[in-house]
């Protein structure tokens, strides 16, 4: 809604009547949440197939690993995506708070939903580097050991 306050007290609040209509950062910041929560989704059932408690892939326990890496993978992307959405909407929030030109009463201040994103943005961030630590182990291939020189046979003589 667009609202605006009268001198005489009363407001008035005009419905948008289309998506389009809305300032561009606005729809920027409102399309990278809903593909930050997206990639979230999409991350859960990712990462839910490489957890050791599934049964799936269970006979490959590498390509098992990499699932979970993937997810973790996916997790970032969605937590970078989330971040980004925020931060930006919080840059133009003080930019136009510290704006001389904008309305004392057209002045926006941080919310809960702010809050809320970088809540989300960092939890995401940091279960995704979980994930990611869980990178599979790479097998090192180790020169084949020679065998000791076996003794010569003693003479019954040994010296300590």
């Amino acid at each position: 809604m667009s609202c605006v306050s009268q001198s005489t007290g009363q407001i008035q609040c005009k419905v948008f009547d289309s998506l389009l209509n809305l300032n561009s950062t606005l729809q920027a910041t409102r399309a990278l949440m809903v593909v930050g929560i997206l990639l979230g989704v999409i991350a859960i059932f990712v990462a839910t197939v490489g957890m050791k408690c599934m049964k799936c892939l269970e006979d490959d326990e590498v390509q098992k690993i990499r699932m979970a890496v993937i997810g973790g993978v996916i997790f970032l992307l969605a937590g970078l995506a989330i971040l980004v959405a925020t931060a930006w909407y919080g840059n133009r929030i003080v930019k136009e708070f510290y704006d001389p030109m904008t309305p004392v009463n057209a002045r926006y201040e941080f919310g809960q939903a702010l809050f809320t994103g970088w809540a989300a943005a960092s939890l995401c961030l940091l279960g995704g580097a979980l994930l990611c630590c869980s990178c599979p182990q790479k097998t090192t291939s180790y020169p084949t050991p020679r065998p000791y020189p076996k003794p010569a046979p003693s003479s019954g003589k040994d010296y300590v």
